[in-house]
């Protein structure tokens, strides 16, 4: 097999775009249209060779652009996409050697590449580096990280994943960077062709069906020379997510145990008494918010692409491309739960147990803070990009390619909000974690009878994140000598990112005095207690919604019916809307990049002592100028700084046999630090008495990289390939966290939210200090298995068969600065709780599983198509955690997707999907040795029904 080494990138961009548009993904009957456009209308297969479509044409793309690379790469082409029973591209990824994603809401949203997380892919649309901020999920992407879910994955015609650098290729990456693209218009067949396809989606749990709707349409003159395409993609997607949370565990002095009064008072004020009862419950971890809910999604995504490709000349060729995709989402929550989380002062605990591992695992609480919350966000992500590339040859030996364009995503939440009811003197309240991942929560006193409850805050946070970005590139290559060619280019970009929050935040009564928010009702002190105690408005039957939970693993004699508050009602009854928006001094930062730098490389082919080889080896240098501005003690601050790279590179193939390939590569890579911690500002959590410091001046993630690999195509469509990889990170930016007072910090008070706990009483309790430095490093190693073959020696329909599978195996090292549990509930001289213990604790690097697997298994004779895929992906941690954890994360998961499709004619196919067949949970957990509950939902089944009709 000849491998044109030189001609590398360019390879690259064909193979993956030039499966033409009347393949974009759209439609799996059209693969046919694809294999006839990427050949030259007069060209004619010999009478012997076997032409392959469908399905199995999309392999053979996929493995022609890993096999004709120099560099470490893996391709999924046209049909790939189409065919994979996948909602979005993060989903698609995942089938792909040493890639395993994370899920929002049931859906693929980032993916870890190698063990190393979303921060550090980079990806681009079209050859252009691309930063995609969404909504979803619990809360917005304000960093580096790609939100796959922004787009729908009929728009794209391929993904290509480059899993080694080299210096032609962008930097910023420690793990791949991933390209995406929207095809080749030029690469299509003279003429129009149109193409539509529709499908219902229905979600077992939420019972809703909603339509996904994908059509395209492209021309191409007689000539070859002109050729346009634009295609769309609608969905409407309503899902529920249902289970129960804790929003972590944590340890603190209760007001009695069995009877023992553990204060010198009863529910305020007072000294704690330490004591053989009291001391040891003081010392477990309880569940801090333990409750059970549902969170509605409803999802609309439209997405646009075209695309102008002008070649007058076989020498010269001018694209412009442009995408557009809107994002919608309306995430809905409601629950019912007991706010323990500083508010144990009040709670008498009994009837418990304390487990082997230090929790308080079950327990009847009195005079517990029961609240019901009903939340609303209304989110948006625009995303547009225009791009114009100019290839042009220049004679014979020389050629070059210019390209810019620029890029704009905004993620904007206009309203965010949550309302309220509290229940702060409940009694006969139960818990059970016996079973760790589907507790019961059982209500003692009615969470249904409105005159129990009183409104009690009110919140609104609108905010807006914008990402935009612009470059420059010009790329050349010059044929020095048969088998040598050198290639050098220039880049210049810029990267704006900023965010701006607000908050419309208020508890309704403070320490006694006029309401704050109508002025209409007299409030109690703080320290009241008892039915007598006002703290907010008077629940209402107008003001309420009853609420009854679906299935949500709940064992029986959980509390499954209460009321929420109605937003309508509530929000009117209060005027939050007009309420002044206060600034929301942590979450507003900016942070501007400008990138200027080059690169050379050298391609080279030929043979050493009859082996036949091609290699690519250079240098990269980049120039980073960063400002960086945020808020400290209400003050905008702004810092510059500059820094700069040298990043060699180098890969080599080797070709023992015409099908067994040899791959080694190292390089220099990094990885720019994320944007979340590079604020000169801080960000205060008053609800967890948690502050967080940004460092404006961390250096980047900087690592060297190593890998080895054998593949062996050992028949058609077929791979047998192992892959060694390990990275070297030299820098590795870490937390470190102090325990200390508020007043110790400088902040003034008015940062602090002012619905939270701490605004009342900031020093109520020592606060959590966190900030992040340059730390030593790390190390990561692992290994890809992967073997992919059609069953054609099987005897009948069996050899229609055909199967995938791949294992990616990975370990790391790194130290990570952690807060410990406290050690003693009474520390001198005031008696004053024990803070947590910091230290160093030694893990894997954050977002890595050590093992992930991959099959699927399918069926294609032309007419029938079916497949059935399976992904495991083991337990991982992602963050540090608080309140005395060490490390969250989730557990392992385990997600079976199928879909079958039959061609009634070659124009019209009818299909059906299947996704998370199984409807697999997503447990989450809050300490790593303890393994307790953070949350655990699930998401149900969704199954499409669809046509495709090409014209």
């Amino acid at each position: 097999m000849a491998i044109h080494a030189m001609q590398g990138v360019r390879n690259l961009a064909r193979l993956a775009c030039g499966v033409s548009l009347a393949v974009l993904a759209v439609s799996p009957a059209w693969a046919q249209d694809a294999a006839d456009a990427a050949a030259p209308a007069d060209e004619v297969a010999p009478e012997d060779e076997i032409v392959v479509t469908g399905f199995r044409a999309s392999l053979d793309k996929a493995l022609d652009v890993k096999r004709d690379s120099v560099s470490a790469v893996d391709a999924i082409v046209a049909e790939d996409i189409a065919k994979f029973p996948d909602q979005n591209l993060a989903e698609s990824l995942q089938r792909i050697p040493g890639i395993t994603i994370q899920r929002d809401g049931g859906e693929g949203r980032g993916i870890t590449v190698r063990g190393l997380g979303s921060q550090f892919t980079r990806v681009r649309v079209n050859g252009m580096e691309t930063v995609a901020t969404s909504t979803d999920g619990a809360s917005a992407n304000r960093d580096r990280a790609f939100d796959f879910n922004v787009f729908a994955s009929e728009l794209f015609s391929s993904i290509v994943v480059h899993k080694t650098a080299e210096a032609s290729l962008d930097e910023g990456s420690l793990g791949a960077v991933v390209d995406l693209n929207t095809g080749n218009p030029l690469a299509g067949k003279s003429g129009f062709t149109a193409a539509l396809s529709a499908q219902a989606s229905y979600n077992d749990l939420s019972e809703k069906t909603g339509p996904r709707v994908a059509g395209l349409l492209s021309w191409v003159n007689d000539a070859g020379t002109l050729g346009f395409a634009v295609s769309a993609a609608y969905s409407d997607q309503k899902t529920l997510e249902l289970g129960n949370n804790t929003v972590r565990w944590a340890q603190a002095r209760f007001d009695s145990v069995d009877g023992t009064p553990c204060w010198t008072t009863a529910n305020s004020g007072g000294s704690y008494i330490p004591s053989a009862i009291c001391d040891p419950v003081a010392l477990a971890f309880h569940p801090r918010i333990p409750r059970y809910g549902e969170i509605a999604h409803d999802k609309k995504r439209l997405g646009i692409t075209g695309s102008i490709q002008f070649a007058p000349t076989d020498a010269t060729k001018i694209s412009l491309d442009g995408l557009y995709s809107s994002f919608k989402h309306q995430r809905r929550e409601r629950w019912a739960e007991v706010l323990l989380r500083s508010n144990e002062r009040s709670i008498n605990v009994s009837d418990y147990e304390i487990d082997g591992d230090n929790n308080l695992i079950s327990a009847t609480l009195d005079d517990a803070w029961v609240r019901t919350e009903h939340y609303l966000r209304k989110a948006k992500t625009e995303f547009y990009q225009v791009g114009a590339t100019w290839d042009q040859d220049v004679g014979d030996s020389f050629r070059f390619t210019l390209l810019g364009g620029m890029s704009k995503s905004t993620a904007s939440i206009p309203l965010e909000t949550t309302i309220v009811f509290d229940d702060r003197d409940a009694q006969d309240y139960r818990y059970d974690y016996s079973d760790m991942a589907n507790p019961l929560l059982t209500f003692g006193t009615s969470v249904t009878t409105p005159s129990n409850f009183q409104l009690a805050e009110i919140r609104d946070r609108p905010s807006e994140v914008e990402n935009k970005f612009r470059t420059v590139q010009l790329r050349t290559e010059w044929d020095v000598a048969d088998g040598f060619t050198v290639k050098a280019g220039g880049v210049y970009r810029r990267f704006d990112f900023s965010s701006i929050a607000f908050t419309r935040d208020t508890v309704v009564c403070g320490n006694g005095g006029v309401d704050r928010v109508l002025g209409t009702i007299n409030c109690s002190p703080t320290s009241a207690f008892g039915p007598a105690a006002v703290y907010g408005f008077p629940g209402t039957s107008a003001l309420a919604d009853l609420f009854t939970l679906g299935k949500a693993g709940q064992p029986a004699g959980t509390t499954t019916q209460w009321l929420v508050p109605n937003l309508d009602a509530t929000t009117a009854f209060t005027n939050l809307y007009n309420r002044t928006p206060v600034l929301d001094a942590g979450n507003n930062r900016a942070v501007r990049e400008e990138v200027t730098g080059g690169y050379l490389q050298f391609d080279a082919k030929g043979e050493v002592v009859g082996l036949r080889y091609a290699l690519n080896a250079g240098v990269r240098y980049v120039h980073t100028d960063q400002t960086s501005s945020g808020l400290t003690s209400g003050t905008l601050v702004t810092l510059k700084r500059s820094y700069e790279d040298w990043l060699p590179s180098m890969n080599l193939a080797l070709f023992p046999h015409d099908d067994v390939i040899i791959r080694a590569a190292v390089a220099d890579v990094m990885t720019r630090p994320t944007l979340g911690n590079l604020t000169p500002g801080g960000s205060v959590d008053g609800f967890n008495y948690r502050i967080n410091y940004g460092n404006p001046v961390l250096n980047p993630f900087r690592a060297t990289s190593y890998d080895l690999a054998v593949e062996w195509y050992f028949a058609p469509q077929s791979i047998f390939s192992v892959a060694l990889f390990k990275k070297d990170i030299a820098s590795f930016p870490v937390a470190t966290t102090t325990s200390g007072t508020f007043a110790s910090t400088g902040l003034p008070l008015s940062v602090i939210p002012p619905s939270s706990p701490a605004a009342g009483d900031p020093e109520r309790q020592l606060w959590t200090i966190t900030s992040i430095g340059n730390g030593a490093g790390a190390k990561l190693k692992g290994v890809e298995i992967s073997l992919q073959a059609p069953f054609k020696f099987l005897p009948g329909f069996l050899s229609n068969f055909g199967g995938i599978a791949n294992a990616t195996f990975v370990d790391s090292d790194a130290d990570y600065t952690v807060a410990g549990p406290t050690i003693n509930p009474c520390v001198a001289p005031n008696c004053a709780f024990g803070p947590n213990i910091p230290g160093v604790r030694n893990g894997t690097l954050f977002n890595l599983s050590k093992r992930a697997y991959n099959g699927t298994l399918y069926y294609d004779d032309g007419k029938l198509s079916a497949r059935a895929s399976i992904s495991y992906r083991s337990r991982y941690a992602d963050a540090n955690s608080g309140t005395g954890n060490v490390f969250e994360g989730y557990g392992s998961t385990i997600n079976v997707d199928a879909s079958v499709r039959y061609a009634i004619t070659d124009n019209i196919e009818i299909s059906v999907e299947g996704i998370n067949l199984t409807d697999e949970y997503r447990y989450r957990f809050t300490d790593i040795d303890a393994d307790r509950n953070y949350e655990n939902n699930h998401f149900g089944r969704t199954f499409l029904f669809g046509a495709r009709v090409k014209i």
